[in-house]
């Protein structure tokens, strides 16, 4: 299936997370809101929360936990979680 990471379409499988489509894709990890670093999904089971991501417009989406779709459109999360 393709979904799209930052406006680039990009493929992924069925069952795959949004996270781990995220990390196939340059410079798609978010910036961390208190030093400007790159962060990217490390847990990978809904604990860290570094992969948030704003998933077919909703912010602060855990990519981890969220199987992607076909035509999904996957944006980083710039700036602190929205509550």
């Amino acid at each position: 299936m393709t979904v799209f990471v930052n406006g680039v379409e990009t493929p992924a499988w069925s069952g795959e997370t949004v996270a781990s489509v995220m990390l196939r894709v340059p410079a798609a990890g978010r910036n961390s809101p208190i030093s400007g670093s790159v962060r990217l999904p490390y847990c990978q089971m809904g604990v860290c929360f570094e992969c948030l991501a704003i998933v077919d417009g909703i912010a602060s989406t855990q990519g981890c936990l969220t199987p992607v779709r076909p035509h999904m459109r996957i944006e980083s999360q710039r700036g602190p979680r929205e509550l």
